[in-house]
C-alpha cells in the first residue's frame, strides 16, 4: 500500500519537501514506518525524538497504519 506522509519543521528539510510517499505492507505499524523512514532518511535518526500522528492523533509504536490515513511526522519543538 502507498502511504502519504506530511512533514513538519525540520522533517521537511530532511525529506526535501512538505510530504513524501512510501510503499508498505498492509499490516504495517507505526514502528515499521519509523524503521523504513529512518533507513531511507538517516538524518531522521539524529533527531532527539519525533512523534508520528495518525489522523490528527499521536500514534503508539504498535498502532497499524492504513493507506488512507493522514500521517504526519512531528519533530521536537522548542520555544519559550
Amino acid at each position: 500500500m502507498k502511504i502519504n506522509i506530511l512533514a513538519f519543521g525540520i522533517a521537511k528539510d530532511i525529506f526535501g519537501g512538505p510530504s513524501i510517499s512510501v510503499e508498505m505492507t498492509n499490516d504495517a505499524t507505526v514502528s515499521n514506518l519509523k524503521y523504513l523512514l529512518e533507513n531511507q532518511y538517516p538524518k531522521l535518526r539524529k533527531l532527539a525524538t519525533y512523534m508520528v500522528a495518525v489522523n490528527n492523533e499521536y500514534a503508539l509504536e504498535g498502532d497499524t497504519v492504513h493507506e488512507r490515513d493522514e500521517i504526519a511526522i512531528i519533530p521536537p519543538v522548542s520555544g519559550g
